[in-house]
């Protein structure tokens, strides 16, 4: 249990039965009462957000939940395998329930993998990675608008719109959350 004036961003609640991550915490003492802290949190299963205004007096269930670096080493039909980077232990998370992560997936790379009562509840994907360019079309000088942009594949099958530029076999540099294309890496 914690308290509610004790909630800090990064902290992790139970609420509704699943983990939720403190995304924002704002303190406010009406003068008159007892103060409160207004929250917003993320849940770490489906990406819902929850608002909660807890008196910081009140104690609110903390979720016990391990963050654990692991090595992404391959995915087969149903999960994706990683390795414990310090004990070695292996972890397999369904691909059914990661579906829109396997894109940004790379043997061999590190990932934080959040355990919750033992289960990997969500793998969290670096905000920029490197790809390689795996399919590019190519273009025609001269066949050009300003800001123009062609679709290529990377090795992992993520479709990324980029500029007319890119070659097959480039490394790009890639934002996660948008999807969208950075800058192209040497």
């Amino acid at each position: 249990m914690i308290r509610g004036g004790d909630i800090v961003k990064g902290t992790c609640l139970l609420q509704k039965g699943q983990p939720y991550l403190v995304v924002e915490r704002e303190f406010h003492n009406p003068g008159k009462g007892t103060a409160i802290a207004r929250i917003k949190m993320k849940s770490i299963k489906d990406g819902s957000v929850l608002s909660l205004t807890i008196p910081t007096q009140q104690e609110v269930e903390d979720a016990q939940v391990e963050i654990r670096p692991c090595q992404y080493q391959y995915a087969d039909q149903d999960n994706f395998h990683f390795m414990d980077n310090e004990s070695y232990d292996q972890h397999e998370v369904p691909v059914s329930e990661m579906e829109e992560k396997k894109y940004y997936l790379q043997e061999g790379n590190s990932y934080e993998l959040t355990i919750w009562e033992g289960k990997v509840i969500d793998i969290k994907i670096p905000y920029k990675v490197i790809f390689t360019v795996a399919e590019s079309e190519n273009y025609v000088k001269g066949d050009t608008v300003s800001g123009a942009t062609k679709p290529v594949i990377t090795e992992t099958g993520l479709t990324v719109r980029v500029p007319l530029f890119i070659k097959q076999g480039e490394k790009i540099l890639i934002n996660t959350e948008t999807n969208e294309y950075v800058e192209r890496v040497n």
